[in-house]
């Protein structure tokens, strides 16, 4: 089975284009299964998004909070939340991500009264409990906007009056005060995770330390740990093992190189050390993963 793959820029937000320009509005029948490594990793984006669990159960990260969701509940993802998704079995997770001016054009009075405050405010997610009425009736207004893509049908208004109408519940009902010192928290731990992270990027090549990662976000070593397992659940270090990994298995696809060399060209100085690292991320040995990306040379591999 081939497995989908989320793919984001250096500061993890995600270069997907849902919908067109015209039309910025894309539905997803997924199953998180199915994408690498059983997971939607790590990323952000400035639509908005709904996701209902039609089966299994996923755990969500959005933020420090982990959300265990079970079949028939959902969630909205505000706009420029940093998210993950994980199954441990077959998940089926349609979801929907849309920008905000499918509601109302921006600079409008209706996007300033209705729109941006959900955007600006406290809060980085809304569960969808399908015990609780006025939460059903959003997923049930989901459930038949899924339905009306798969239609495959002309749907274009019917299904912005339907988010419209969503958006009606949502806006009313939740509470946009609460937490706001820490959301205020949050974006600043993004800020300092994605100056680290973008440290990482620039320099992975090279032999550097935590104490070099946390001193590009003017932190110390303990706060550049806290930030790093807070807000993506690895440290740092593991972080910076992982970038490494995945800059030399797309050299593994695009390029002839030994895989020592690869291994010196991502920052590995001791050979062994990445052939294990690289077999416990990819669940085989690199000549294995090169073999099957169609890249068959006569180098020695590990």
């Amino acid at each position: 089975m081939e497995y989908c793959a989320t793919v984001t820029d250096e500061t993890l937000r995600e270069m997907a284009v849902h919908g067109s320009s015209e039309y910025p509005f894309a539905y997803y029948p997924e199953d998180i299964w199915q994408f690498d490594f059983h997971r939607v990793d790590w990323h952000w984006h400035h639509e908005l998004e709904f996701m209902y669990l039609a089966r299994g159960s996923v755990l969500c990260l959005a933020g420090e909070d982990r959300i265990e969701l079970r079949q028939g509940s959902g969630i909205f993802i505000n706009s420029g939340v940093l998210h993950r998704y994980e199954a441990q079995e077959s998940a089926v997770a349609p979801n929907i991500v849309f920008s905000p001016s499918l509601l109302a054009a921006e600079e409008t009075f209706v996007c300033r009264k209705y729109v941006m405050p959900v955007i600006r405010s406290s809060v980085p997610y809304q569960l969808l409990d399908p015990h609780i009425d006025w939460q059903a009736q959003i997923l049930q207004i989901l459930r038949r906007i899924f339905a009306l893509q798969e239609a495959g049908e002309d749907c274009e208004l019917t299904t912005v009056r339907m988010l419209l109408e969503m958006w009606e519940l949502l806006a009313g009902h939740m509470d946009l005060e609460a937490g706001s010192s820490r959301l205020r928290r949050l974006n600043h731990k993004q800020a300092k995770l994605q100056i680290m992270m973008q440290f990482i990027h620039d320099h992975y090549m090279e032999e550097i330390t935590l104490e070099q990662i946390a001193a590009s976000a003017s932190l110390s070593k303990s706060g550049a740990l806290h930030i790093f397992r807070s807000g993506i659940q690895i440290s740092p270090v593991a972080y910076l093992i992982r970038y490494r990994l995945a800059q030399a298995a797309e050299q593994l696809q695009t390029t002839r190189k030994s895989v020592s060399s690869v291994a010196a060209d991502t920052g590995f100085a001791d050979a062994g050390y990445f052939c294990r690292k690289f077999r416990q991320q990819y669940h085989m040995s690199a000549g294995e993963y090169r073999q099957k990306s169609g890249k068959t040379i006569a180098i020695s591999d590990c």
